[in-house]
């Protein structure tokens, strides 16, 4: 089937129902999360009565959200305007692009469109959560295109860290917008075609109204090289250890390094373990859709693992980032079930630190090597963004008539705002825009008019949303500070204090050690309710605020610190 003449079809289909419906109306570009931070991506693409949402994607909790365990998008915007919306359209299977959507879906019940390897990896994550049945899934291979309501989306061949990563040209009646995902240009790339660059001239000759760009590494100069370089280490790595057990953690979903991994392995005569559950579902998902190439009896059980010599074996596992539950951190804390670190073992750390990972990671290599590993850390990655000159090369070829940086903190937004300047594009027709603005532009003009709400939604276990700030504080306060409960019963006829105060406190002194302050507190506030119920102050309100401000004061005088302090009344 001639594809080329299919698309071109379309294309002129398209077109001419782009002119015969021309309106005043504005493409509205609304980003929802993904521009002040790594992660949380979703953009909403809103034509008179069409939205389309490109990725929906988490973040990661930060340090001082304590006890969180993800963090998702606030799309109260798409539910306000869920008869719009038509479907989310996603770019690759990361997290920080797909992660969001088991929890997004029960709010919102809209068709899924993306490519193969992608959608694989996203029905996983539906089955975990029991949306398989209830969610329409549509796969879209490159150069085919989808659609939507008033707008065409087309999926472009790119290259990333993760296989059938796709960029997406976003066709309205306003003009079209080229959205790159995550992307790097690959030449070499270890599985399946390299970037499809000529499409991206072809659109670019027809006029692009707006580039959406991927800015993670454009602070770095040149290019990033070819994922294959990282095989060719392995080999001289896996030449240099043939006496010992290999060990080499990298990210669950970066099969192309997993590829390699496995190569080097049947090339040495080692067989293969894979630990941790992430790594285990998207090794499964990848081979089913032979995205990846196992050669047979490599793979074997974890159980198989003592049949067979140390140095004949190789382990990829997950926790290159140093996570305390994932399986690398168990084996060097001696934590994990089945695999000890021995001394002699070589272990590969075939990542970079995220930012903000880096003592966590720290301290795993330091347990490692305390336990005798030999640990390698260095050369043995290369990343999946494009740096400065791909960059300029997407740029040269999309020639769009607005740069809208996007994809990673403010300071890479802002080296990627650079990079366009320089390359002639106006400054007002670059937009540092934030989450929550709304772009609204056509081919005469481009600007921000107004916000919707944006947030992020904390999960903590089952709890989607439950957990915000106030809670969030408490814990910190906890956390820093501790606590004392103070309980106490009062007769309900005579409103007379018949048991305690008794004082407990837990994180904040050693009671052993303290019994003298705590005996003096526990007058103190003893005085403070009797003085209340003498003058009348029966008052529960009252007389938790009378407890809270002299214990307060008290503690602070004697300690310097401010626990929490929470009183208990009870009627007897």
């Amino acid at each position: 089937m001639d594809t080329s003449f299919d698309r071109e079809r379309m294309e002129e289909l398209y077109l001419k129902k782009i002119e015969q419906g021309k309106s005043a109306q504005k493409l509205k570009v609304i980003p929802l999360g993904g521009l002040e931070q790594i992660g949380l991506n979703i953009t909403a693409f809103e034509y008179g009565d069409s939205i389309v949402v490109v990725d929906c994607g988490l973040a990661f909790p930060e340090d001082e959200m304590l006890g969180i365990d993800l963090v998702i998008p606030d799309i109260t915007y798409l539910k306000d305007n869920a008869d719009k919306v038509k479907g989310f359209v996603i770019t690759h299977g990361h997290e920080d692009h797909i992660g969001a959507l088991p929890y997004i879906l029960k709010e919102l019940n809209v068709p899924i469109y993306a490519t193969r390897l992608t959608m694989g990896i996203i029905e996983n994550k539906l089955g975990e959560h029991d949306l398989l049945g209830t969610t329409k899934r549509k796969v879209i291979r490159f150069g085919q295109s989808v659609n939507l309501g008033s707008f065409r989306i087309e999926f472009i061949k790119t290259n990333h860290s993760i296989v059938d990563a796709a960029a997406l040209a976003i066709y309205s009646p306003a003009g079209v917008i080229v959205h790159t995902g995550d992307f790097k240009v690959d030449y070499t790339p270890v599985f399946g075609d390299a970037i499809d660059l000529q499409r991206f001239a072809e659109i670019g000759k027809k006029g692009v109204l707006a580039l959406m760009c991927d800015s993670t590494n454009a602070e770095r100069l040149g290019f990033t090289p070819s994922e294959k370089t990282v095989g060719k280490t392995f080999d001289s790595l896996f030449a240099e250890h043939k006496d010992t057990r290999i060990i080499i953690a990298t990210f669950a979903s970066n099969v192309d390094r997993v590829q390699q991994i496995i190569n080097s392995a049947y090339k040495f005569g080692r067989k293969v373990v894979v630990e941790g559950r992430s790594m285990v579902n998207i090794i499964e998902t990848a081979s089913a859709l032979e995205c990846l190439h196992i050669p047979e009896n490599t793979l074997i059980d974890i159980e198989q693992l003592k049949n067979y010599p140390n140095d004949k074996t190789v382990i990829i596992t997950t926790g290159s980032q140093g996570e305390s539950m994932a399986a690398l951190s168990r084996m060097a804390s001696d934590n994990h079930k089945k695999i000890s670190i021995l001394p002699g073992d070589t272990v590969i750390f075939s990542s970079h630190p995220i930012p903000g990972n880096e003592k966590a990671v720290t301290n795993v290599i330091n347990e490692l090597q305390m336990k005798g590993a030999d640990v390698i850390f260095q050369d043995v990655h290369v990343s999946g963004h494009a740096c400065q000159e791909e960059i300029k090369l997407i740029y040269s070829l999309v020639k769009p008539k607005y740069a809208i940086p996007i994809h990673g903190e403010y300071k890479h937004r802002k080296a990627q705002a650079k990079i366009a300047g320089e390359l002639g594009i106006p400054k007002e027709h670059i937009f540092m825009i934030q989450s929550g603005d709304v772009l609204e532009m056509d081919e005469d003009n481009a600007e921000i008019k107004g916000k919707v709400p944006v947030g992020a939604i904390l999960v903590d276990g089952l709890g989607v949303g439950d957990v915000g700030n106030v809670v969030l504080r408490d814990r910190q306060h906890l956390a820093e500070d501790g606590i004392m409960i103070v309980v106490l019963a009062l007769d309900s006829y005579s409103d007379q204090l018949v048991s305690g105060p008794d004082i407990v406190s837990r994180g904040f002194v050693y009671v052993k050690e303290s019994d003298a302050l705590l005996d003096e507190a526990r007058l103190l506030v003893h005085d403070a309710v009797q003085g209340c119920l003498e003058k009348g102050k029966t008052d529960w309100g009252k007389l938790k605020s009378t407890i809270k401000d002299a214990l307060s004061d008290f503690v602070w005088k004697k300690t310097k610190r401010r626990p929490m302090i929470l009183p208990i009344i009870m009627e007897v």
